[in-house]
């Protein structure tokens, strides 16, 4: 157990900061051929001091020239790496067609290809970037381009279709439109700070039918329309999938960083997977998870998410801890990157555990079986958490409407829900007060035997920390969980449903490091919507990007012997 964060940065020689930033050089809109003939834009520094250098490169869908960018490039610059950062394809001051995602693992190969040949080069580049920009680090090294030595991967999307633009099948509604529309132009656009939204935007999700929300807003959006058209896992995401013969030629170190509450996470932990269990460099590859959210750098420098309140030792100098990689795997500086294979902070407790794996081989799955008298809705009614198997007991049931959804309450995890916990489509099952602490790490799912009288609904689910004072904080990344009934048997197809059959569906929660502490509760509410994280299901069985039509549908939740409904939790040993 690791009572404080010991920051693993190696020791560097000291510069006059002042005369080597005055030193850098820098090269703005320098024109990279791709094999295609389209030409990427990039700006470049190089440290003042001869070279070659070793190269950190970005790929972005953003904008490249902005003075957070140039004040990281310097520093980089100043300790002696190249740093390149280009317009992604269709982006910035870069040509072409922008189209999600689709060339940019091509498009970094041929760059850093350019980048070997270039005088102040030596040869050595690596990727790194947040969110869109690791997605594009990743797709590159599916290429195996001959001069990429490390990569670090920060918060990236890589469980397509799942993940971005879908939550278990359902529309991510609110970040879909957001960040199309904040792309729609040739750099960021400002109106992309919808999140929280305004209560004009809001009233645009609720307008029908979705795939003429761009219009709406005033500007076609192709990507939006494309999202909405790929309705199952076909092809247009099958291109940005890895497969295990992928993974395998991922041979170099890897620093993968990512939060408990950070709703990419998914793509961290498909990646991380994929490697470890099928690169040859696992042993080069670390990860560290903290109590943040999209955002590290911003979240890494906080105590309190909504209400969860961490120790001064949960924040973390990120950029020094990337610089301290790439010393050891570009520079070749230090012998060793001294971080274990992964380093996890576990909320609750508030400390930090080194694992030799994760998620931790010493994690058992086990089971809280949701049960109640046939009244847990809301928190008036009876539902409740156990260890053991419930024997014949009645079901549960609300009524569903799409046009009275229940709200995500804030927008981050943390959040109390206490709110959405007293209204009565929402079904409330806790534990007894624990006398003793409970600690979980790894990945959260719910197992619903339900049936509806609907061709197609959703079924959500929310795993919170009942505090002593009856506050219910909102564990892992995602707003809420959810899976689409027509998704039930995989996203390769939709099967809509037959109304009043019982069926299993497994709502994914994410991953998590937290310790529910003795005299706290544990506490899972499902229900049927989470807006405006995700589209309200109108019911229909109707296409969705043109669906009109509203129904309200009949729920119903089994929790007896033969339907065992439960939230499953990775357990940690007792301490």
């Amino acid at each position: 157990m690791i009572h404080g964060f010991r920051c693993v940065v190696a020791a560097a020689v000291l510069i006059n900061a002042t005369e080597a930033a005055a030193q850098v050089k820098h090269r703005f809109d320098v024109r990279i051929p791709m094999r295609d003939g389209v030409e990427l834009s990039a700006n470049i520094w190089t440290p003042a001091a001869a070279g070659p250098h070793p190269t950190v490169l970005v790929l972005t869908p953003y904008n490249k020239s902005t003075k957070e960018t140039t004040e990281l490039a310097r520093r980089y610059a100043e300790r002696g790496f190249a740093y390149v950062e280009a317009d992604a394809r269709g982006r910035g001051d870069s040509d072409g067609k922008f189209e999600f995602l689709a060339a940019d693992g091509k498009d970094g190969h041929d760059t850093i290809g350019w980048i070997a040949r270039q005088p102040w080069s030596n040869g050595k580049v690596a990727m790194m970037g947040s969110s869109y920009r690791s997605s594009a680090a990743w797709l590159t090294a599916r290429e195996r381009p001959r001069n990429m030595s490390c990569m670090i991967s920060q918060v990236p999307v890589g469980d397509y279709f799942n993940q971005i633009p879908y939550i278990g099948g359902a529309f991510a509604l609110q970040w879909s439109l957001g960040w199309v529309f904040g792309v729609s132009g040739r750099v960021m656009r400002p109106e992309n700070a919808l999140f929280p939204p305004a209560p004009w935007y809001l009233e645009l999700l609720q307008q029908r039918p979705l795939l003429t929300l761009d219009e709406a807003l005033g500007r076609p959006m192709p990507v939006y329309r494309e999202w909405l058209s790929h309705s199952t896992r076909d092809d247009y995401w099958q291109r940005l999938t890895f497969t295990p013969e992928h993974f395998r030629g991922i041979d170099m170190p890897v620093l993968a960083l990512t939060g408990w509450v950070d709703f990419t996470q998914g793509g961290t932990m498909t990646y991380w997977d994929g490697i470890q269990k099928h690169s040859a460099a696992k042993d080069r590859q670390h990860i560290l998870i903290g109590p943040w959210g999209h955002g590290i750098e911003f979240h890494a420098g906080r105590t309190t998410l909504g209400g969860l309140e961490f120790s001064n030792e949960s924040k973390i100098a990120i950029d020094s801890l990337r610089l301290a990689f790439f010393d050891h795997c570009l520079k070749g500086t230090s012998k060793a990157f001294e971080l274990p294979r992964a380093r996890v902070y576990v909320m609750g407790s508030n400390v930090w555990r080194d694992l030799d794996a994760y998620p931790p081989r010493e994690a058992e799955a086990r089971s809280l079986y949701l049960t109640s008298g046939g009244r847990a809705n809301s928190l008036s009614g009876d539902g409740r958490l156990t260890w053991t198997i419930p024997t014949t007991l009645p079901p549960d049931r609300y009524t569903y409407d799409p046009k009275a959804p229940v709200s995500t309450r804030g927008f981050d995890a943390g959040t109390d829900q206490t709110a959405n916990q007293r209204r009565e489509d929402v079904l409330v099952y806790t534990s007894d007060l624990l006398s003793e602490p409970v600690e979980i790490i790894g990945p959260m799912q719910v197992v619903l035997h339900a049936a509806t009288d609907a061709r197609d609904t959703d079924f959500t689910a929310k795993l919170t920390d009942v505090y002593p004072d009856g506050k219910a904080l909102l564990l892992g990344p995602l707003l809420s969980g959810a899976i689409r009934a027509r998704y039930r048997k995989g996203f390769g197809r939709e099967v809509l449903v037959t109304p009043g059959t019982v069926e299993e569906y497994t709502i994914k929660l994410g991953h998590v490091g937290h310790r529910f502490l003795a005299g706290h509760r544990i506490r899972i509410e499902i229900s049927s919507s989470a807006v405006p994280f995700i589209n309200p299901n109108q019911n229909t069985g109707n296409p969705v990007a043109t669906d009109t039509e509203w129904k309200v549908a009949n729920q119903t939740i089994y929790h007896d012997r033969a339907r065992p409904s439960r939230v499953v939790l990775p357990v940690m040993p007792k301490r």
